[in-house]
Order: structure tokens, then C-alpha cells, then sequence
């Protein structure tokens, strides 16, 4: 099946902040939770137009001993941040160093008013380090920018361009990756993948030969879409899992030329995702990762396993599917984090495949947020986050640890799309063989009452990560029999961007 045809859009927020000291941070947290946390990163930004402290939607990826976590630091109630910061450990995540990306807006010596959707890379071949962002002009999309890092991602310079938008075009939700694999033929390669809001979330892709300091278009189909995650196989091939643009339906698309041509986008399958109660900012947006020899696991919120999906109340649940090769995939399963008939909403998920792990053993670890009962309302639910692991490849699963929570949504940054954490969070093995999660946390402000929105400066989301890392384990929890989703799927979600 093709993927359906462009339809409405949605879109992201971000937030500003400058980052002097670039001191690691080491403030254990246990959070009414089973693990205790360390406090990898907190918003220094001050400008009275965004909300402060605040962290949302990061990103990370590891390579070596070195783990590299991006995110919005101060957001803006409408869209975008102060800045992209960044958190970046040598050492398996025992220690942090933290800082904000230069030359990006106006609050650390840039020329954009706002910034959004970080995405983090590491280019073997040049060894350099890449975050990819949304460079905003008021709430539109302008750029999409590059900032690199040649010694480790402890500094940064100042971006370069991937993309700048024409006058007509509003460009969202960018993602990047790089081929590490030295037996492709096209190793050192970068690509980073975003869509044109202004154009019904028409595809782009862009490729990079030189370490991101230069970036081509590539020739893409005309198909509308939002929240690709571009990963890499083995043999060079690109393959993009995303959604369409009402984001109905999971798809693909693939490149077998080193990102200059992508081939038609077809359907893996529907998508049906209900609501998220307490206006938590949130959908099925696909997490992708791929493991050493090649397997793509690709995992979203989905309803489709509940009774009365998709109607209002229906919980959630983690689903993923695999291929092999980008173009056959297997059927729809479920993450068996709770029984099928419990009251449990789960969402925002952010995978990590262990890329020294292949075949039966394949490493999976899996951070998500969920409310414990999904009866409930902007004062009742209780925000947490969990983490649930596969030592065989999603044959069983691990028992679920709650890694932090309950939140009040009050504590949360407001936007105009709902309380946030973020669009996405992620989760990355190092090479000590263990997941480290990077994801915001809030507590109460620390004046300035209970919401967040009007205690500005005085929030309290700050970014964490377990302060040791967490094993993959094969666990009892086996998952369901495949079956894919045959029932109808609901209507497309409201048009906004995500930013």
C-alpha cells in the first residue's frame, strides 16, 4: 500500500537558555521511584518570554563510552525554546558535563528568535558529533541547522545550514542519523530528515559527505508526513519509518543510493491512538533504533489491543514492529508492560536497540511515560515514568520499573498543545552494555505557587538520566501472538506542528 496522501499537518515547541559554566552535574534523585537519578542538565535561561526552569523533548546517542543528550531548554508556551542544550558524558553516564549550543538564537548570540526539535548524531568516519534543530523565526520554521562538535561533544561551534527555508515554506520535526558502518559504501554519510509544514508536511531528506559541514537535497515522493526517524542498515541502505501527516498511519521509505533518491513511501500499517488524558502534550509519533546486524525496531502508542479503542478514556498501549530490511515488516505487537485489561495509558516512548547485540540476544530497552489510571483529569493524573527491557530480541519482556513520579501536570511547561515533556524522549546503550534514558522531570516550583505557567522562572523540569545504567533482562513477560489491527481507525488528529 502507498502511504496515505498528505493531510493535515501538526507541529512542535521549544525554548531558550545559555549555559556558562559547563559543570557536571551530580544530583542523585531517587523521585518516589525504584532507581535513583542524577540531574544531567537544568535550564539557565532567564528571558522573561519563555517558561524557566523548564527542559522538554531530549535526545541521545551513544558511541563508544560517550553518550550525547539534547534538548529545548526554556520553552515557549507556542512553539520552540531559548535554546538546544546539551549533556554529554565520556564516561558511560557516571559523570555529566552541560552547556547550550552556540550561534543558534538571540540569547547566545545568534540570529533566530527560537529554536526546537534537537536530534543528535555521531559520525564515525569524520568523528565529529551532530545536533540536528528546528531554527524558528517567531513560530515558523526557518532553518534547519546543524551544530557540531570535534572533540566529544564537550563544545560546540556555531551551526551551519542543512536547509533555509524559502519564503513560502515552514519546516518541522527534523531527525538525523550517520552511517557508521565501515563496510558500506557509504560510510561517513549523514542524513537528516524533516517536512515542510507550509506544504502539507511535504518529505525532505538531505545527505552529507563531509561531516555535516555541506548538505545536499535528495529526490524524495511527494507525500505528506510528520516525526520520520531515519536509521541506517547494514549495507548502507536508508531506511525512514514515519508517519503520515495526520498521523493515522506508520510507513516507510527507502534509499539505496546514499540518501540522493528515496523510492515510493508505503504503509506498514494503520495507527490507532487514543487521547491522552490531563492535556499531556503527546502521539503516536514513531521511535526507531536498529540493532548490530540490522534489525529495525520501531515502537509508538496505540490503542488497537484495547477494548473500545479509539474512544475517549481508552488507555494506550507500547507497540512495535521489526524488519530486516525496511521493506518487509513484521505484524503489529504489543509491549506487554500491563495486562490488556488494565487502566494504565502509556506514551511518549523512546527506544534503544544495543548495536552489540544481533540475532536471538538482541538488547531492546524501552522508557516511556504512562498514568497509572487513565480516568483522570488535569488535577488527578499522576505523571511517571517507566522503563521495560528485552534481553531476546521482544520474544519476553522484563518486569516495568518506574524510573520517576508521579508528577502533577501542573508542574509541567504549558503550551498551546498541552502540558509538556516533550514529543519524544530517548533512551541509548553505551558500550558498557547498559541503557541510559534521558528524559524531564518535574517537581513543584520553588515559588511562585503550583503551575508552572505562572511561576516562571521558578519551575523545576529539569533533565535526568539514572545515575547507573539499566540492564536489558529477558524477564517472564511474554509478549502477545502477532495480530494486526483490522478494525477502523479514527479520525485524523487536529492539524498543528510540531514544535
Amino acid at each position: 500500500m502507498r502511504l496515505l496522501p498528505p493531510s493535515p499537518p501538526r507541529s512542535r515547541l521549544s525554548l531558550a537558555f545559555v549555559l556558562t559554566g559547563a559543570l557536571a552535574l551530580a544530583l542523585p534523585v531517587t523521585a518516589s521511584a525504584n532507581v535513583p537519578l542524577t540531574s544531567i542538565a537544568v535550564d539557565p535561561f532567564t528571558n522573561a518570554t519563555s517558561q524557566h526552569k523548564t527542559i522538554v523533548e531530549p535526545d541521545t546517542y551513544s558511541f563508544g563510552t560517550t553518550i550525547v543528550a539534547a534538548a529545548q531548554f526554556g520553552r515557549f508556551f507556542d512553539g520552540g525554546a531559548s535554546d538546544i542544550g546539551f549533556a554529554t558524558s565520556t564516561n558511560n553516564g557516571a559523570s555529566w558535563t552541560s552547556g547550550t549550543l552556540p550561534g543558534i538564537t538571540t540569547f547566545v548570540g545568534g540570529t533566530y528568535d527560537r529554536v526546537s526539535d534537537p536530534s543528535v548524531a555521531y559520525d564515525a568516519a569524520h568523528n565529529v558529533w551532530l545536533v540536528s534543530s528546528l531554527a524558528l523565526r517567531g513560530t515558523s520554521g526557518a532553518a534547519v541547522l546543524t551544530s557540531r562538535s570535534t572533540n566529544g561533544g564537550l563544545t560546540w561551534g556555531n551551526p551551519v545550514n542543512t536547509a533555509v527555508a524559502t519564503r513560502r515554506q515552514d519546516v518541522d520535526k527534523n531527525w538525523i542519523v550517520c552511517d557508521n558502518t565501515r563496510a558500506s559504501p557509504f560510510y561517513g554519510s549523514c542524513y537528516t530528515q524533516f517536512d515542510d509544514f507550509g506544504s502539507g508536511n511535504a518529505l525532505k531528506m538531505y545527505y552529507s559527505r563531509d561531516g555535516g559541514l555541506t548538505w545536499t537535497a535528495g529526490k524524495v515522493p511527494r507525500v505528506g508526513v510528520i516525526g520520520g526517524q531515519p536509521v541506517v542498515l547494514p549495507n548502507g541502505n536508508v531506511v525512514v519509518p514515519i508517519d503520515n501527516a495526520s498521523e493515522t498511519a506508520l510507513g516507510y521509505t527507502i534509499s539505496t543510493n546514499g540518501g540522493a533518491r528515496f523510492g515510493q513511501a508505503f504503509t506498514i500499517t494503520s495507527i490507532s491512538a487514543a487521547d491522552d488524558p490531563g492535556n499531556i502534550r503527546s502521539g503516536p509519533l514513531p521511535s526507531a533504533e536498529i540493532s548490530g546486524d540490522g534489525k529495525i525496531y520501531v515502537v509508538w502508542e496505540d490503542c488497537r489491543f484495547r477494548a473500545g479503542c479509539p474512544a475517549a478514556g481508552t488507555p494506550n498501549d507500547l507497540v512495535y514492529v521489526t524488519s530486516t530490511n525496511g521493506s518487509t515488516w513484521s505484524a503489529v505487537q504489543r509491549i506487554p508492560i500491563d495486562a490488556v485489561g488494565s487502566t494504565v495509558d502509556h506514551f511518549i516512548p523512546g527506544v534503544a536497540v544495543d548495536k552489540a547485540t544481533s540475532g536471538a540476544n538482541i538488547h531492546v530497552g524501552v522508557t516511556y511515560y504512562f498514568y497509572p489510571n487513565t480516568s483522570c483529569t488535569v488535577a488527578t493524573c499522576q505523571l511517571t515514568v517507566g522503563y521495560i527491557s528485552s534481553a531476546n530480541g521482544g520474544s519476553s519482556w522484563s518486569t516495568p520499573t518506574q524510573l520517576a513520579g508521579p508528577m502533577t501536570m501542573s508542574w509541567l511547561p504549558d503550551t498551546s498543545q498541552g502540558r509538556m515533556v516533550g514529543d519524544y524522549i530517548s533512551t541509548s546503550f553505551g558500550s558498557d552494555g547498559l541503557a541510559h534514558p534521558a528524559f524531564a522531570v518535574a517537581k513543584a516550583p520553588t515559588a511562585g505557587g503550583s503551575n508552572c505557567a505562572s511561576a516562571t522562572p521558578n519551575c523545576d523540569q529539569a533533565l535526568y538520566s539514572p545515575s547507573s545504567g539499566l540492564a536489558a533482562a529477558a524477564g517472564s513477560a511474554v509478549a502477545n501472538d502477532p495480530v494486526l489491527f483490522t478494525g477502523s481507525v479514527g479520525p485524523g488528529r487536529s492539524a498543528f506542528k510540531h514544535r
